[in-house]
């Protein structure tokens, strides 16, 4: 077991419960092993020795628990600021003011230059007594150094994206402000079509970006109406039908009855025309939508309504499905930013739901979203 105590002879701190009630492998008194935590945990006692030093941070700082225990805090953990500072000198939290109730998150460096999230409490016997217990927690970098790599990543694919459609609306509009009287009205009209198209791609990519930043920070609002949602599937494939894509190669079929659905229409919307793009781009043969009653994702609910769209083609390999939703996955044809699953997902959920994604029948891809009715409660 990676815990331990050192103190005088004989001592008992005041106000800890004796040894005797202790959960086995706790003994600094915290009501549970703290080898079990997921953090890095460690305890010094009031005159600043280490009395608990748990598996996570072994694991962390790599330096073995029965080295740190009953050493000093400073010797058993000498960290460093980001400016080369001895941290328990420049903190002082035994010898400090006796207000103060702890340090927040910060990085910090272990010897070698290792960082390290650092977080402390200080317990102490009254509100401005002297301190009894010294509480550091550490936790590993490499989620945050995960996240950051993510938010690079995400504004280097944004960025990307957006340079092509830039260059294009202003290579296009100099050229014909500079030399309006050369160009016939076609080429005119085409250059102009080109700038258009080219703007409202850029428009999609500040949606998608404004999207991923609330569905991120849990701000993605649901505004629910009454959703016919077979009427909206067969909006989208008219849509396609008079792009120039055949008819039958669209197969809709709606279960009737379909409990009423409350939903926010534009984000299903967008929720329907990017399974449907997927279908149309990457699958093969009939795209078929499946529009049907199911049980409710919601334990207060019964009903729900479910949407499943399926092609014909190669389908998803069985190892990428579950980074299908992820960031910046894309399948085998590349294209796009790789974020409008991800947006899906994150819809879809907004409202309560799930979404999943398998092998349909004919082998292609299936994606199936699955939402509760969500009826106001003065309709129940």
């Amino acid at each position: 077991m990676s815990v331990g105590t050192s103190s005088a002879p004989g001592a008992q701190d005041a106000g800890s419960p004796p040894a005797a009630s202790r959960p086995p492998g706790d003994p600094a008194g915290l009501g549970i092993d703290p080898d079990h935590l997921p953090d890095g945990l460690v305890v010094a006692d009031e005159q600043g020795h280490v009395i608990c030093f748990n598996a996570a941070a072994e694991r962390i700082t790599a330096v073995r628990a029965r080295d740190a225990l009953g050493q000093r805090l400073e010797k058993a953990l000498p960290l460093e600021d980001l400016e080369g500072r001895r941290w328990w000198q420049v903190t002082d939290p035994y010898g400090g003011l006796a207000i103060r109730v702890g340090q927040p998150e910060r990085n910090l460096l272990l010897p070698g230059g290792r960082e390290v999230l650092v977080s402390a409490r200080y317990v102490r016997t009254r509100p401005t007594g002297p301190l009894r217990r010294l509480v550091i927690t550490l936790r590993d970098t490499e989620a945050r150094r995960r996240t950051e790599r993510s938010h690079a990543e995400l504004i280097a694919t944004v960025a990307h994206e957006l340079r092509s459609p830039l260059t294009s609306v202003k290579g296009f509009t100099a050229t014909l402000l500079a030399k309006w009287e050369r160009f016939t009205d076609d080429q005119k009209r085409l250059m102009l079509e080109t700038v258009d198209a080219d703007a409202d791609r850029v428009t999609r990519l500040i949606a998608e970006l404004l999207d991923i930043s609330r569905i991120d920070s849990g701000r993605l609002e649901v505004r629910r109406q009454p959703v016919d949602i077979g009427a909206a599937v067969g909006r989208h494939i008219q849509a396609y039908v008079a792009a120039g894509q055949p008819a039958d190669r669209f197969l809709l079929r709606v279960q009737q009855p379909l409990p009423d659905l409350w939903a926010d229409p534009d984000k299903i919307d967008q929720v329907l025309s990017n399974l449907l793009e997927n279908a149309v781009r990457h699958g093969e043969g009939t795209v078929t939508i499946d529009v049907t009653a199911t049980a409710s994702p919601r334990e207060d609910e019964d009903t729900g309504t479910s949407v499943t769209v399926s092609d014909e083609g190669p389908g998803i390999p069985e190892e990428s499905m579950n980074r299908v939703f992820t960031r910046f996955w894309r399948g085998s044809k590349r294209g796009g930013t790789g974020l409008g699953l991800y947006i899906v997902k994150g819809i879809v959920e907004a409202h309560g739901g799930t979404i999943t994604v398998g092998r349909a029948p004919g082998a292609g891809a299936e994606f199936r979203f699955t939402l509760p009715v969500s009826a106001p409660a003065y309709l129940a």
